[in-house]
């Protein structure tokens, strides 16, 4: 599953511009390692060439553990009982579990040409996955204060970013289906006594991560193509 989309931005006098192309691309199922190596390819690749493609990367990944850079590491009770690798990254936030069941969605954009506004594009994911899990029949909202995103009080979707000269890497990841019970030898995301949730869960339908990543796809092009990004991809001037 490939594509690749047009992401339109509004000029001086609100005049739809092509942006260069979006492209998606699913991976399946990608060792964490091996992952974190393409996306700094990738940002490599968009430092050295300004017009290269903006990229979001959808993936599973094996069982894992990841937390960000903050020299608190509390929210992994330890780490020594951990059943699974860990991984310190450069990305924001605290300790999480990443593993099958779960879509990863790593956009690697470049802000520079998106008006270099963080806290803007990480409200876009969160509008984005918002979105996405309506059309599975799922209320979901933000929580003020947090990052991510919520059904109630139960967290479905994790949102981590690492930014290098404006150019992101990592991003999200949602709960789609499957065993939930690794979430319990940490404390995800820092937030004590926090229930995680999935699509699965909540609506009591089988949704495969596939199914998932396709759907989330049409999503993104409809996204990017109609600007529906309420001013996060506005150029700066």
């Amino acid at each position: 599953m490939s594509s690749t989309s047009s992401l339109k931005r509004s000029g001086d006098l609100g005049v739809a511009e092509l942006r260069p192309p979006v492209e998606v691309s699913w991976l399946g199922r990608v060792n964490f390692a091996d992952a974190l190596k393409l996306q700094e390819k990738i940002v490599a690749q968009k430092r050295s060439d300004p017009d290269a493609a903006d990229t979001v990367l959808l993936l599973e990944h094996d069982p894992i553990y990841t937390i960000g850079r903050t020299p608190d590491q509390s929210s992994l009770r330890g780490g020594s009982h951990l059943p699974h690798p860990f991984f310190q990254i450069n990305r924001g936030g605290q300790a999480t579990y990443h593993g099958p069941g779960q879509l990863m969605g790593y956009p690697i954009i470049d802000l520079r040409r998106c008006g270099q506004d963080l806290h803007k594009y990480l409200r876009w994911i969160e509008s984005l996955l918002i979105e996405f899990l309506g059309r599975f029949g799922i209320e979901a909202q933000r929580r003020e204060g947090l990052t991510g995103v919520w059904v109630q009080q139960r967290k479905i979707a994790s949102i981590g970013v690492g930014v290098r000269n404006w150019i992101t890497m990592h991003g999200f990841a949602l709960n789609v289906c499957g065993d939930l019970s690794p979430f319990d030898q940490i404390t995800p995301c820092g937030i004590s006594n926090v229930m995680i949730t999935s699509i699965e869960k909540e609506n009591g339908k089988t949704v495969s991560v596939v199914e998932a990543a396709t759907a989330f796809e049409k999503l993104l092009e409809h996204w990017v193509s109609d600007l529906r990004v309420e001013g996060a991809w506005l150029p700066s001037g």
